[in-house]
Formats: C-alpha cells, structure tokens, sequence
C-alpha cells in the first residue's frame, strides 16, 4: 500500500523480552501492508529514557517519514518509573514538534509485567501493531496531504 514511506523504529533493550514482541508487532503490521524490510530501519538503544533524543537524531537525517518508538516501562518500588516514563514521553514528543517528522509514542507504560506481556501480544492485542498503524497513517498523511 504505501512502500515509497520509509520508516524508523528506536527500540530499547531495557525490558526486551516485551520489546522485542513488541517490534515483531510493528514488523508484521508493515509487511502486511506492503512495506518491505529494506524499507524499516531497526535502531535499538539502552532504555526508553535514550528513545527520544535517536528519535531526533534520525529525524534530522531527513531520510525518514515516520519513527516508531519503542520501549516498556513497568512499575517497581522506585519513583524511577515516573521519571523514565515522563522522560520517554517527552523525548518523543519533543523529537516529532522539533524535526516535523511523526515519532509515534509506543512506550508501554505499565505497573507489572503481567499488564506489559497483555499489551505485547496478549489478550489486550500487541500495541506495537497499533503503534506501527499510527505510524503508516501519519506518514501517508504528511506525506499526502500535509505536503
């Protein structure tokens, strides 16, 4: 459907067993829409907290019509969470109003791991599909309309 709209996806490691269900999400959603491999670039980093300052960078490079982010952050005893949650959010935010390029926000925000495993694949569906869905329609938005 739309294999000209090149795509970026910042992944983190922290947490991969969820990011990495996560990304094949995403992966399958693409392919399922036409959109080939050589045509999605895997970019991964240490945590979510890295996720928007790539973002920015990739978007400056110029060479890609949307950005996924990718990334879980669960609950632990710490107010950490908050931190790197705010962070993640912010960050990716921030990249997509600086650079003009769409940075989709698919940080799963979670308060156990139960909730994130649901939300990667489990009963409650794999919010990296939904996230990469995002990402096809703003892309095809800016790069059809908002032109």
């Amino acid at each position: 459907m739309l294999p000209n709209l090149i795509k970026s996806q910042v992944v983190a490691r922290f947490n991969e067993f969820i990011t990495k269900q996560l990304l094949e999400g995403a992966l399958t959603t693409f392919s399922n829409y036409s959109i080939q491999d050589e045509d999605v670039d895997v970019v991964w980093v240490p945590g979510s907290f890295e996720i928007g300052v790539t973002a920015q960078r990739l978007a400056s490079l110029g060479k890609y019509h949307a950005i996924l982010c990718i990334g879980a952050v669960i609950r632990g005893d710490t107010t950490h969470y908050d931190a790197v949650a705010n962070s993640a959010a912010s960050g990716v935010l921030s990249a997509g109003l600086q650079s003009g390029v769409p940075c989709i926000f698919g940080v799963l925000t979670c308060d156990d791991m139960e909730q994130a495993i649901n939300r990667a694949g489990g009963k409650s569906g794999n919010k990296g599909a939904e996230t990469a869905m995002t990402a096809i329609e703003m892309a095809s938005l800016f790069e059809h309309q908002l032109k």
